[in-house]
């Protein structure tokens, strides 16, 4: 028990902390926070010295072209229009009698000229019919010739005494009887040979086959449809406008317009007529224009768009169309003033010379200048500065 007791009072009793050294501790805990702190505030404030010195120190400078003014000119206006072309003059060939239909002489897309035979229709009945008619004039004329004998030998007879007045009267009236058959007869023959001339149809215009309705050894009746032609050195555009823009429309003035298929192509038509009433479903009042198509670059059916070039309006106030912002749908402009930024409402107008410039019914007055350019740093309320050439 002693050796065990010795060695156990050998063994050194275990160090305890001091007091000083949590001090010591904590000074050290408290002096890196407060580094940390200081190194934190002097990126803030080197951060907050940096926003400071990308600020505009000063008013902004604008060029010349940020500057616009409201000025005095007079708006030439275009008129959308679209409408689909068609032939101005074109003819439907029909059957004039009725009778077999021996021959179609042309096709579709075929040229003709006014005259030319196009079909022919079967002459037999129309023969018989003819020639019945020229016996039935032969023998009215015979007649005639034998009326006339009658009346002048019975002329003479009254002249004699040999015959009273009655009985001369009734060899005039026979004579007069034969003439007008005579008469019926000539008309009847006539009314036949039309009938044989219209068995050969002929092209009523000239034109291009548009339309083959009918076919050799058809039975067609009279008025029977038998092809279209039209002609496309003069086309026509119909086009709806809306009734508000019709005041401004007036015989003569140009269109410029094109069609699918003639890439940069333009073409040009004419104001001809205006339609008095309008559509009764969309209220839009429909113009006619007048297209020259000699070399037969357009057909019919085609669809056409383009604008009508208005007469140019009074002088009226005007802004570029650049300038003028827009907040909730409400337009106004910035107006430079004592070298502010000011933002003021308008009310506009027309757009005219190709969406360049802006009517302002209700805004500034003439010579004011505006912001034209779109500076997203520039607000109502800001410093600018602009050239003299500018502010003139």
């Amino acid at each position: 028990m002693s050796a065990v007791t010795d060695r156990r009072a050998a063994t050194p009793a275990r160090a305890r902390p001091k007091p000083w050294r949590w001090v010591t501790l904590v000074v050290v805990l408290l002096l890196v926070v407060g580094a940390g702190l200081a190194l934190r505030g002097g990126k803030t404030e080197a951060t907050a010295a940096e926003k400071d010195s990308k600020l505009p120190a000063g008013p902004m400078e604008l060029a010349a072209a940020d500057v616009a003014q409201i000025e005095q000119r007079a708006l030439t206006r275009r008129l959308p229009l679209s409408g689909t072309l068609r032939p101005l003059v074109q003819a439907s060939v029909k059957a004039r009698v009725a009778g077999d239909l021996l021959a179609v002489q042309v096709r579709e897309g075929q040229a003709v000229q006014k005259g030319e035979v196009l079909a022919r229709i079967d002459l037999r009945n129309l023969g018989a019919q003819f020639d019945a008619q020229r016996a039935t004039l032969d023998k009215a004329r015979a007649d005639l010739a034998l009326a006339r004998v009658n009346r002048d030998s019975n002329a003479r007879l009254l002249e004699q005494k040999f015959i009273s007045q009655n009985a001369f009267d009734a060899v005039q009236s026979a004579f007069d009887a034969a003439a007008a058959s005579v008469k019926v007869a000539e008309a009847q023959l006539r009314l036949a040979q039309v009938g044989v001339d219209d068995a050969v149809v002929r092209a009523p215009i000239d034109g291009v086959v548009s339309q083959r309705l009918a076919q050799p050894g058809e039975k067609v009746a009279a008025d029977t449809p038998l092809l279209a032609i039209v002609d496309l050195r003069r086309l026509e555009l119909e086009a709806p406008v809306p009734a508000s823009d019709v005041p401004a429309v007036k015989i003569g003035q140009p269109l410029r317009f094109t069609v699918d298929g003639y890439r940069e192509r333009t073409f040009e038509a004419t104001v001809e007529r205006i339609n008095p009433a309008t559509d009764a479903g969309t209220r839009a009042i429909r113009l006619y224009l007048s297209v020259d198509n000699a070399d037969g670059a357009l057909k019919g059916g085609m669809f056409a768009q383009g604008d009508l070039l208005l007469d140019p309006s009074a002088p009226v106030a005007t802004v570029p169309a650049a300038a003028i912002r827009r907040d909730a749908g409400v337009p106004y402009l910035l107006v430079i003033e004592d070298g502010h930024l000011r933002r003021q409402a308008v009310t506009l107008g027309i757009e005219a010379n190709d969406g360049a410039f802006v009517e302002l019914r209700d805004g500034p007055p003439v010579g004011t200048p505006v912001l034209a350019a779109r500076i997203d740093s520039l607000q109502d309320g800001a410093a600018v500065t602009v050239p003299a050439r500018a502010a003139r």
